[in-house]
């Protein structure tokens, strides 16, 4: 057992074992002799701790108990957003109150709400900053979108002429009506609890012709160039569009969250952190109406500008859910992914599994390196892996001849390249569509793929489906594994059951092996 996460009112534990997002066993907490909860999860979180205090937790796990002592770390002060006017009732609106009870207090202030529904406008956060939602305890947006402020994109400096970039939104630099929490330039926050942030998105007309807005939709959380930011514990929901959204920044974590939308909201991603350097997802769940994560690092442009990779993301031990893709890659990659860890999680009911998108138009920069898909568990997934270079949507000339021709074109700047790839160790029940879908392009193969330790069992009522979001896509059902302008491809101890016609279809390969497999 390990801690993620120790700040002052809450601690966050992890269990090392090789269990995907469950423990091996039930599990019970004690602290300080007393029972503070119990549950099967591999991450467990503690709240309502009192600061600058020692603990000793034991985990009763089937026989076996383990010890954890620690210290909570001390705050400037603690304030109740009650006493600066919020009332908590859903109706009247709190923005007041609560923005100044937040710029009111000293740094290592922890700014705390107690149960209650408060309802607010955009707020924005500080630096050394400990924001603590109780159980009970809700953040609903507004859902007035001509009371939102439009961040412009960047604003220039009258003194030193220098841009100043403070927002973006599906890869470029653009003006965004303001998200519920807005951090830019901010550092060493904390958001903890059992309690809520609520985009509304449902009520207002976020999910409606969205297409029209002057500005981009708000993210229920934006974080633009922070750094030290930790979410623990809360559940955040109903985004206008995706819901948390770290920007050019650095030491994000994310822990013990659950994020949730309706299955059929639009672009509703869970987490996408773009540009982002030191990511931890862990003990998180997600049902959303999008790709549950996307790690993202810009289209060519913006690349092209700051030159700002994805690097050193750690997912590990969460549940995924109803999304269109559980954990993807892209399709805005044009700075390059590299140093990317996928471990001991669950997927289920997701479009996708592994889901790898780019296009042509990314750019030579959109390199992915040091990538690491590792146990993975997927259930009622209809097509576990999927990594598509000619991905459709989101871009103006996303249905033109250029991203679309199956022809090799010439390979210039804007050629994307994606390298090794690893998927090893996966459990896939329930698959409807393919087993694994990879369609390389002719003038840029994908170099290799490496397929290991997998099993893959197909639902008996399998339905069609359209495995990668492509021009003039076929329908497949209980395909096997389809592999297209791959350099190398190297299958070990892969199993596929329920497979309609050949397991194995392979396009346009320089070598291929096969070990421990029966793909005849």
């Amino acid at each position: 057992m390990k801690i993620l996460y120790l700040g002052s009112s809450s601690v966050c534990f992890e269990l090392d074992n090789s269990s995907p997002y469950y423990a091996p066993a039930h599990w019970q907490v004690m602290l300080n002799g007393k029972c503070r909860g119990e549950g099967d999860t591999n991450v467990i979180s503690l709240f309502d701790l009192t600061p600058d205090t020692e603990y000793k937790a034991v985990i009763k796990i089937g026989e076996q108990e383990e010890e954890q002592s620690f210290r909570t770390k001390s705050e400037s002060c603690c304030v109740n957003v009650r006493d600066f006017g919020a009332v908590g009732d859903g109706v009247h609106e709190d923005t007041a109150a609560i923005q100044t009870a937040i710029n009111a207090t000293p740094a290592g202030a922890r700014v705390y709400f107690p149960a209650g529904t408060y309802l607010t406008m955009p707020l924005s956060l500080r630096d050394d900053l400990t924001i603590e939602l109780r159980e009970g305890a809700t953040l609903l947006g507004s859902t007035q979108r001509e009371r939102y402020s439009v961040i412009p994109a960047f604003v220039n400096d009258p003194a030193g002429g220098r841009e100043l970039p403070l927002s973006g939104f599906e890869g470029n630099e653009m003006s965004a009506y303001q998200s519920l929490i807005y951090g830019s330039y901010r550092k060493n926050i904390a958001i903890v609890g059992k309690g809520k942030i609520d985009g509304n998105g449902q009520n207002g007309d976020w999910w409606k012709d969205f297409r029209s807005f002057p500005a981009a939709r708000p993210r229920v959380v934006f974080l633009n160039r922070c750094e030290n930011v930790t979410l623990h514990g809360v559940t955040v929901a109903n985004g206008p569009s995706w819901h948390i959204h770290p920007f050019f920044s650095k030491n994000i974590s994310l822990l013990d969250c659950f994020v949730t939308a309706p299955k059929n909201s639009p672009n509703t991603d869970a987490i996408d952190p773009e540009s982002c350097d030191g990511v931890n997802i862990i003990g998180c769940r997600f049902s959303v109406g999008d790709d549950c994560i996307a790690v993202k690092s810009n289209k060519f442009e913006l690349a092209q500008k700051y030159h700002t990779c994805a690097d050193h993301h750690t997912i590990r031990n969460c549940k995924m859910e109803f999304g269109h893709g559980a954990l993807t890659l892209g399709s805005e990659l044009s700075a390059g992914i590299r140093n990317v860890s996928v471990t001991r999680c669950l997927f289920h009911s997701t479009d996708r599994g592994l889901r790898i998108k780019t296009r042509r138009g990314r750019g030579k920069d959109s390199v992915i390196t040091n990538v690491e898909f590792d146990n993975i568990r997927m259930d009622s997934v209809l097509t576990p892996i999927v990594i598509n270079m000619w991905y459709n949507c989101c871009d103006p000339d996303r249905h033109s001849e250029y991203v679309w021709s199956r022809d090799a074109l010439e390979v210039d700047e804007r050629t994307p390249h994606l390298g090794r790839f690893v998927f090893r160790n996966m459990e896939c029940t329930g698959t409807q569509v393919a087993a694994c879908y990879i369609d390389g392009l002719p003038e840029s193969p994908i170099d290799c793929v490496e397929l290991e330790n997998i099993s893959v069992s197909f639902a008996e009522d399998a339905k069609p489906g359209v495995p990668a979001m492509q021009e003039f896509a076929k329908e497949r059902c209980r395909e096997g594994l389809y592999l297209d302008n791959v350099r190398e491809i190297h299958i070990r101890n892969v199993s596929l059951t329920g497979v309609a016609g050949p397991k194995l279809t392979v396009d346009h390969c320089e070598s291929i092996t096969t070990e421990g497999s029966d793909l005849t």
